[in-house]
């Protein structure tokens, strides 16, 4: 996975043309979801309001994203010291809990129905279906291009994507409708398309949360790290190491180093190799290290986290 040196995570894409992209996106998804709500009362179809909750969500989805990268670009402060970015993290973490509820209503609905299906207008659902597949593909298409390295992009253009499959699907139980009158396949794909969101949502939830939780970053190997510490010269061992996320993109690292004695005279520039090390091997930016002579080491201190006593 290659690094961004820029200590910021969206320091590759520009942000203007980015927030005009979906600010674009943002009025489609919104002016779609009407129009599918609304036809979908009209025309009884569940699929059709599936979609368009699948559709809400990407519109808030969007809304959040835009919202989150203006907040993010803002510098540290006092009240915040490490910045704003992982304001993305905590936005991609509501957007894939919302979608969890979105899709547990639908199956319960949709299961309702399947006992009972309600008369469909077919044509209508046909119609509003093929409009929903324009206007995901050229979401999508948008989303795409700036996914690269972005979490909440990334869950955008996910949640793009399965729209646009979900609307193909509409659109042939809507023609199935037509031609056969088989009511049962507007909650059999309601299901379906509810349980996709299901799947996307609990697969990529993960990533948001191990970075709320200060969880390594997952491209890095903390045994990896250690390991290149502790062979540059004049250390003679490291512990109390953290090493998280600041925000996507930015691994960081605090640990105490051992020197040993004889080096001790040198810790400038035994510093700025660990800084070098770390920075070109795993992308590390940000580090704060703490030096302790040999003798004066704690010989029972945790290799990873902190003292046990600190923590009762």
């Amino acid at each position: 996975m290659p690094h961004d040196h820029h200590g910021h995570s969206h320091a590759h894409l520009d942000p203007s043309s980015g927030d005009r992209r979906v600010a674009i996106a943002i009025w489609a998804n919104g002016l779609l979801t009407v129009a599918q709500i609304v036809g979908g009362i009209f025309a009884g179809s569940l699929a059709l309001i599936a979609d368009a909750l699948h559709n809400f969500s990407d519109m808030a989805a969007l809304v959040i994203a835009f919202a989150a990268r203006k907040i993010a670009r803002r510098p540290a402060d006092e009240r915040m010291t490490f910045g704003y970015g992982r304001i993305e993290t905590v936005a991609a973490l509501i957007n894939y809990t919302t979608l969890i509820v979105i899709g547990l209503y639908l199956i319960y609905e949709g299961g309702m129905r399947l006992i009972e299906p309600p008369e469909v207008k077919g044509w209508t659902v046909v119609i509003i279906a093929g409009l929903a597949l324009v206007v995901d593909a050229l979401t999508a298409g948008l989303t795409y291009s700036m996914q690269k390295g972005s979490q909440n992009i990334r869950a955008l253009f996910l949640h793009n994507l399965s729209d646009a499959l979900a609307s193909v699907a509409v659109i042939v139980g809507g023609t199935l409708i037509i031609l056969y009158d088989m009511r049962w396949v507007d909650p059999a794909i309601t299901i379906g398309i509810a349980l996709y969101i299901l799947y996307l949502a609990f697969a990529e939830i993960g990533g948001p949360i191990r970075t709320l939780m200060l969880g390594s970053p997952p491209d890095i190997d903390g045994g990896d790290v250690v390991a290149v510490l502790r062979q540059t010269e004049g250390v003679s061992d490291v512990h109390h190491v953290h090493l998280w996320q600041m925000e996507e993109n930015a691994p960081a690292l605090d640990a105490h180093v051992v020197v040993e004695d004889v080096a001790w005279g040198q810790l400038e520039q035994i510093k700025a190799e660990l800084k070098t090390q770390i920075g070109a091997e795993f992308g590390i930016d940000h580090s704060t290290l703490e030096f302790e002579r040999n003798e004066a080491c704690d010989v029972e201190a945790p290799l990873f986290g902190h003292d046990k006593h600190q923590i009762e």
